[in-house]
């Protein structure tokens, strides 16, 4: 009977998984979206990345940290929707105006970056969110993604050289 779960196991989780969604919702809506250039489907991440979390808590071998285990697991979900076949077939453009709401307020030339960053290649653009919107060392995205550090740090060196040639590109404001 040692396996049987009582009410106070499940409580547990409930306020774990409670406790996660306040903290990360936020952090994990932007890089969602910022994945999958559609507010709806990123939302749709988001829920699905804490409902494989709780359903997995019981196997969390703390070999990372929470933030970081939730970015694996909400990517993972990403890739698998953006393989989905009906996917393909959806118009994705973005503007600024479809931005999950900004914790603090964008400025323009912020605005001109994400749009930048959300131009890059999805291998570029992952470990440069990683990197830069999350504050993931190399070591921790190389972790996450399954990558070489050197292959992580080959992604920031090439996503960095991408994103000044497209700035460079832009005409300045008058």
């Amino acid at each position: 009977m040692s396996n049987v779960k009582g009410p106070d196991v499940a409580l547990e989780k409930e306020q774990a998984l409670e406790e996660m969604v306040n903290l990360y919702q936020h952090t994990l809506l932007k890089m969602c979206y910022l994945h999958l250039k559609d507010r709806a489907l990123a939302e749709d991440a988001v829920q699905e990345t804490f409902l494989k979390a709780y359903r997995s808590m019981d196997s969390f071998r703390q070999e990372s940290s929470i933030k970081t285990w939730l970015i694996k697991i909400a990517l993972n979900t990403c890739r698998d929707m953006n393989r989905s076949g009906w996917l393909r077939f959806m118009d994705r453009k973005y503007t600024p105006d479809m931005l999950p709401e900004a914790s603090i307020p964008f400025e323009e030339k912020d605005e001109e970056l994400v749009l930048a960053v959300m131009q890059l290649p999805i291998k570029l653009r992952e470990v440069m969110l990683l990197h830069y919107y999350q504050d993931l060392s190399t070591v921790e995205i190389s972790h996450l993604l399954g990558l070489a550090q050197s292959s992580v740090s080959g992604r920031l060196k090439r996503g960095r050289e991408k994103l000044r040639t497209l700035l460079e590109r832009r005409e300045p404001h008058a």
